[in-house]
C-alpha cells in the first residue's frame, strides 16, 4: 500500500511539472506551415542535389593543406560520407516535414555556403 501511494505520488509529481517544460516559441499555424513548407523544400532539395557534397569536400579539404594526393583523398571521402548524409537528412526532412522543427542539415542547402563543411542536428525547435 505504501508503495502504491508513493507510486501515484511520483506520477502526479510528473504531471504537475511536465506543464512547465513547453517550447519559448508557441507554434501558430503560420509559424507550423512555414516550418513545414521549408522542410519540404529543402528535403526534396537535399535529396535531388546531396550528390553536390562530395565536389565541395573535395574543394574543401584541397584549401586545408599543401600535400594534394591526401587532401583530394580525405575530400573523396568526406564527400561520400557527407552526400549520404544530405540525402539521408533530405529523405527524413521530407519524412517528418509535418513536425514543426527545422531542417536537419546546416547549411540547409548545399549551395548556402559552399565553404563550410556540413553538420548534421536532430529535431531542434530553435536555432
Amino acid at each position: 500500500m505504501r508503495s502504491i501511494s508513493r507510486l501515484a505520488l511520483l506520477i502526479s509529481m510528473l504531471f504537475l511539472f511536465s506543464s512547465q517544460a513547453q517550447a519559448d516559441e508557441s507554434i501558430t499555424t503560420d509559424v507550423y506551415f512555414s516550418r513545414a513548407g521549408m522542410k519540404i523544400l529543402s528535403g526534396v532539395a537535399n535529396v535531388t542535389t546531396g550528390w553536390m557534397e562530395l565536389p565541395k569536400n573535395i574543394s574543401i579539404w584541397n584549401q586545408k593543406n599543401n600535400n594534394m594526393l591526401s587532401d583530394f583523398t580525405e575530400g573523396v571521402l568526406w564527400g561520400i560520407v557527407h552526400t549520404a548524409g544530405r540525402t539521408a537528412s533530405g529523405a527524413v526532412d521530407l519524412a517528418t516535414f509535418w513536425l514543426p522543427t527545422f531542417p536537419t542539415p546546416s547549411p540547409v542547402f548545399v549551395w548556402d555556403d559552399f565553404s563550410k563543411e556540413s553538420d548534421y542536428y536532430g529535431f531542434r525547435m530553435g536555432r
